[in-house]
């Protein structure tokens, strides 16, 4: 995917009603942060399923980006630590709740947040285990 290109985001908002779309957007809509991934794949984590269906205040900021966790590559980075084609995965750090997440075909995120794929696992493997699969760990 090219810089600025557009892309598919599971949006949750609040304007007026509650909603949850799946949204065609680009990097404008993206927060600040010093590394932007495409994200190959993410996971439906339970915080997301309450998110997603407003069961519980779960996304604190609107609009907001569904999506806990991910893994995929870096595309650009501000950041000393990483450079585009790393492969990485991300879960946690209020990522689909304060911060938006990882249910789209990129993120913006802080490189603080990411830690390295290991060579022995693909991003789909990454997220077939999970952060809920992290936790049982």
């Amino acid at each position: 995917m090219r810089p600025g290109a557009r892309f598919k985001a599971l949006v949750l908002d609040k304007a007026g009603e509650f909603s949850a779309s799946l949204r065609e957007v680009g990097d404008d809509f993206l927060p600040e942060g010093d590394v932007t991934l495409e994200v190959a794949y993410s996971t439906l984590n339970y915080k997301d399923a309450l998110a997603i269906t407003n069961r519980s205040p779960i996304a604190r900021s609107w609009p907001m980006v569904a999506g806990i966790d991910g893994a995929g590559r870096v595309v650009e980075s501000s950041s000393p630590k990483w450079k585009p084609g790393d492969q990485v995965v991300l879960n946690g750090f209020g990522v689909g709740e304060a911060h938006k997440g990882c249910l789209a075909g990129r993120a913006r995120v802080k490189g603080d947040w990411l830690v390295r794929l290991p060579r022995q696992f693909t991003p789909r493997q990454a997220m077939a285990i999970g952060t809920a699969g992290y936790t049982a760990m």
